[in-house]
């Protein structure tokens, strides 16, 4: 696998917790997260862009300014009259939860902005996230979808988090309903276990595998917190021992930054268990910090 990688869904504005109790201001958002820390893996070696919308306000373009600073190619719709989402980050014991405000925000309507997707080919990937599925109308949602099934046919590789928000849902069927649809257009699915469990009732991680592999994917890369990743094709599986991670502080983009580092080594021709090893070791290093943006070392 070579070629462009674009991510597809939502920026917003993140207030995340400083040790001062005070927040810091930043921008973040799990595709975003991905196509950010996928530009720092793949080290200017494979074009990563990012496909949304945003408004005409300044913080708008603030956020614009930021992508294209971190070396992120920004496929954005400008309209007019809209701004971004926001959201901000609690932590318990290392565990984030989120509130949200993003009922305004211009990203619901990217699926009306697809061109920069039309434009990839084979060896490129587009990247999506059950998130992406969630902040869209019924029929954006159709016409993403249907989208992307067109540029798999013509070759695209894709990838899909299903990344379960249920608050972002009407409800637990119409959730589940989505991400299975979403799941039947990739070729690369990348579920976490305890979230598949809890809304699909899957009993182990090779039961959430033979889901998405049923669905048409070609590798589902099962991530399981600190248990083993569980890497399925419809030939194989093969578990991958997670290192322990010396110290949990924030666990904000911990699979983000797992999705970045091994959707960058298959691009790049490792195998699927050395490219996960490495992705694992990367998100032991994210949630050792605060925040969904963490400068990490080699």
């Amino acid at each position: 696998m070579t070629g462009r990688f674009l991510a597809i869904g939502e920026c917003m504005v993140e207030m995340a917790p400083r040790g001062d109790g005070a927040f810091g201001m930043g921008f973040a958002g799990d595709v975003f997260n991905t196509a950010w820390y996928f530009r720092r893996c793949c080290g200017g070696r494979i074009e990563v862009g990012f496909l949304s919308a945003i408004g005409d306000d300044d913080v708008s373009r603030r956020m614009e300014e930021f992508i294209r600073a971190a070396g992120v190619q920004p496929h954005l719709a400008v309209l007019p009259g809209r701004s971004v989402g926001l959201y901000l980050i609690s932590l318990r014991d290392g565990e984030r939860s989120f509130s949200y405000w993003r009922s305004a925000s211009a990203a619901r309507d990217l699926a009306d902005h697809l061109d920069e997707l039309t434009r990839l080919g084979p060896g490129d990937v587009a990247y999506f996230s059950g998130i992406t599925l969630a902040i869209l109308s019924d029929t954006a949602r159709d016409t993403l979808l249907a989208a992307l099934a067109r540029a798999r046919d013509a070759g695209v590789r894709i990838a899909f988090d299903p990344n379960l928000r249920p608050r972002l849902w009407a409800d637990g069927p119409v959730m589940c309903a989505a991400v299975t649809k979403g799941g039947a257009v990739a070729d690369i699915v990348l579920p976490s276990f305890e979230d598949e469990a809890s809304w699909f009732g899957d009993a182990d991680p090779a039961a959430t595998a033979r889901r998405y592999l049923g669905g048409g994917a070609s590798l589902v890369a099962v991530k399981d917190g600190a248990g083993p990743v569980l890497l399925a094709t419809p030939d194989s599986t093969e578990e991958v021992p997670v290192a322990p991670a010396s110290e949990i502080v924030d666990t904000t983009a911990a699979g983000d930054s797992f999705n970045a580092r091994l959707l960058c080594g298959l691009m790049e021709g490792e195998a699927p268990a050395a490219a996960a090893r490495a992705a694992s070791a990367l998100a032991g290093q994210v949630i050792g910090a605060r925040g969904a943006l963490v400068e990490t070392g080699p």
